[in-house]
């Protein structure tokens, strides 16, 4: 859907956000597309559109018609009735600052709406990562339910034969059944996971979500300096902020205009009807029986300046509240953008352990295992322990990555547009 842009915005060029995914960016664009609140934010800001040729517009002109219920005899004849055009006219400039409170009103609620969208894009961008994570956490519980089946064989074969103890067999029913419930929970909270995207798409909450493949953390540019200032240009709220700041400047010019005065115009047509030459005690004048035209101007007196002064003081408040909310989306920014700058690093230190440090080491902890148990020297529970690890370790590192794209959304909030990539990443 295409929406007219307010004076003195420029819309974002696509995309305007990190998803590489194919399925989150279809859901985006259909959340954009069709989402009820921002059709709701789309409709209200085409409305304030809409204000700005009723204020600026000329009031509408009076035209009275009068009929002398006594005729008013005069010089050329008797007069009849008449007819009156007026015009209103406000002081010079009035319709100019009427219109620019209106333009960056309508600035404001375009940026307003840019916003909403952006917390929706957050939003969905939150519950798709989640979702991610749960699709790698039951892919791995599979593996692992797969990984305890084998070991139950084996075990049970064992202990037929007189080689194992029936509290391995025992311990691995246990686990399978452990990992049973496991995967209710999380197909559980994937279900309201998906029923949430959905929503947010504006699509139906039965929606299939497709399987999401496993992501990696982009390379990112984190200089806390270019960050803070891409937020102040871009935060949707800050702009809007600034633009209400300028609709109340221009606010207090146009309340101080009502200490002007304001003009009327007056066209008057007068019929006068002529009269019988007989009638006439003498010669009749050369221009009888030929109606009036005149033209007046009225101005009006502003006397009270009680009035109009309380109106200077409104507008000077209301500059001042949005000078102060100004301030709040000030802090707002900064302080998204910090926190989420500290999740980032902290989340990429531990991923960095994980790569590193803990996945080697399980790794190697898992093949000495498989090594002594070939050769009988540990049971098949010391082997379980030993996979139970490693598919731990690989669960943790699938929910930091979730936990650092997430953290990313919130700082693309936070700045109002895309976290910049090093030079030659992709988007």
């Amino acid at each position: 859907m295409t929406v007219p842009v307010a004076a003195g915005i420029q819309p974002e060029p696509p995309p305007g956000f990190y998803a590489p995914e194919p399925e989150l960016r279809n859901c985006v664009d259909n959340a954009i597309e069709r989402h009820p609140a921002l059709l709701a934010s789309r409709a209200n800001y085409q409305a304030t559109r809409e204000r700005v040729p009723q204020v600026t517009a000329l009031p509408d002109p009076t035209l009275n018609v009068s009929q002398a219920l006594r005729r008013v005899e005069t010089r050329v004849g008797s007069q009849t009735g008449g007819i009156t055009l007026t015009q209103s006219l406000p002081w010079f400039g009035t319709r100019d600052l009427r219109g620019r409170v209106a333009l960056s009103e309508a600035d404001a609620q375009f940026l307003r709406l840019q916003a909403e969208e952006r917390e929706v894009i957050s939003r969905a961008k939150r519950a798709f990562y989640d979702i991610a994570y749960l699709d790698t956490a039951l892919r791995l519980l599979e593996e692992e339910r797969s990984l305890l089946g084998h070991y139950e064989t084996l075990a049970r074969a064992r202990y037929a034969t007189g080689q194992g103890l029936q509290q391995a067999v025992i311990r691995l029913q246990a686990e399978l059944t452990r990992i049973d419930d496991r995967q209710r929970q999380l197909t559980g909270q994937r279900r309201t996971l998906a029923a949430n995207l959905n929503t947010l798409c504006a699509r139906s909450p039965e929606t299939a979500v497709p399987p999401i493949r496993p992501m990696e953390p982009p390379a990112v540019s984190l200089d806390r300096a270019q960050l803070m200032d891409l937020g102040e240009r871009n935060r949707q709220e800050l702009r809007a902020a600034t633009a209400l700041i300028e609709a109340s400047e221009d606010a207090v010019e146009l309340a101080g205009m009502n200490f002007r005065p304001r003009f009327t115009a007056s066209l008057a047509l007068m019929n006068v009807a002529g009269r019988d030459p007989a009638d006439a005690l003498g010669p009749l004048p050369p221009d009888e029986g030929k109606n009036s035209l005149s033209l007046s101007l009225g101005v009006s007196l502003p006397v009270w300046k009680d009035k109009y002064r309380a109106g200077v003081e409104e507008a000077g408040h209301r500059l001042t509240a949005n000078r102060r909310r100004l301030e709040e989306a000030q802090d707002a920014m900064e302080n998204t953008v910090e926190l989420a700058l500290i999740r980032i690093e902290t989340i990429g230190g531990q991923l960095a352990l994980l790569e590193t440090v803990l996945i080697p080491q399980s790794e190697e902890t898992l093949r000495a295992t498989e090594t002594a148990y070939e050769t009988g020297q540990v049971g098949v529970l010391d082997l379980l322990d030993g996979e139970r690890v490693q598919l731990d370790v690989l669960r943790m590192r699938a929910r930091y990555v979730s936990d650092f794209l997430i953290a990313l959304a919130d700082l693309e909030r936070g700045i109002g547009t895309r976290v910049p990539l090093p030079a030659g990443g992709s988007s």
